[in-house]
């Protein structure tokens, strides 16, 4: 599919939602200036990109990457909706009569990658095994992500977005900055089989980024959307009273690496074992929280 196409499709998705292009790219977790330039004509949308605006909107995924003409157009009320609240829906049979590719297909793939890394670690996992999980062949794998960069890109940004829609549900209906603060480290702390994944998944992640151009480039702006959220909660809790006059960004940046460094902590302790546990790592952060931001 030609690039000025698919960025008319995409241009398409975004007045559909009835988001700005800066919310839009937020939601993807991509520099708002990326966005720009990909629908301006010059800079290509990779493969990985179109899958998450497939994914946000509630598109045919194959209609995006140029695999199925139909239009499954975004849901009215997406611009109302979380990141990751709509999913795409299945493609219709081609005209051939051969069965189109499943329009969910890259959303598959990535979702199987990112359980594999967790399980494995991102240079255990080969193309066959991640085909061999979705019930596919590895040129289905490589015909939407032609190589392990693509699908590793891809992969960080499904759990970026994750991540991110599941701090705003889990805070949506608190509005004290001091409540809302311990949610966010609640949230961050892996009590969970499933939370320890995540983090596992991160940790892999954030090797590669130090490595891959791209990822790192995704990490940046993760952590600055991620920093900013932080800054902003401990800005409004000094605004309430409830925290001390201190600068929200740099607060913020100190809180962020803590909870990085324990949560990596908690990872390389085996659950029951000695060590640093889940409630450890809690029960420091509040310590923190109390200790250094709490008024009175």
């Amino acid at each position: 599919m030609q690039h000025d196409e698919a960025a008319a499709r995409v241009r398409q998705v975004i007045r559909d939602a009835g988001v700005s292009q800066r919310e839009f790219a937020r939601r993807m977790v991509i520099d708002p200036s990326k966005l720009s330039r990909s629908l301006g004509g010059t800079r290509r949308f990779t493969t990985a990109e179109l899958a998450r605006v497939a994914d946000i909107a509630g598109v045919d995924a194959g209609w995006l990457l140029g695999t199925q003409p139909e239009h499954a157009t975004a849901p009215a009320r997406l611009s109302e909706a979380p990141p990751s609240a709509a999913r795409p829906r299945r493609a219709r049979n081609s005209a051939a009569g051969r069965p189109a590719a499943d329009s969910g297909r890259p959303l598959q793939i990535v979702r199987q990658t990112v359980e594999l890394i967790a399980e494995h670690g991102f240079h255990s996992v080969r193309v066959s095994d991640i085909a061999e999980a979705c019930g596919t062949s590895t040129a289905a794998i490589h015909y939407h992500f032609p190589g392990r960069d693509e699908l590793l890109e891809a992969a960080a940004r499904w759990c970026m977005d994750e991540d991110t829609a599941r701090r705003a549900a889990g805070t949506a209906d608190t509005n004290h900055a001091g409540d809302e603060l311990r949610l966010l480290i609640e949230l961050q702390t892996p009590y969970t089989p499933q939370q320890r994944r995540q983090w596992s998944v991160w940790l892999d992640l954030w090797a590669e980024a130090a490595r891959s151009t791209a990822v790192g480039e995704l990490h940046v702006e993760y952590y600055r959307q991620w920093r900013a959220t932080v800054a902003e909660v401990i800005g409004r809790g000094v605004a309430q009273g409830v925290f001390r006059p201190v600068d929200p960004e740099a607060a913020a940046l100190s809180l962020t690496a803590l909870i990085d460094g324990l949560a990596s902590q908690v990872l390389a302790t085996t659950p029951g074992e000695p060590g640093t546990g889940a409630e450890d790592m809690h029960g420091a952060l509040l310590r923190y929280v109390d200790t250094t931001l709490t008024a009175g």
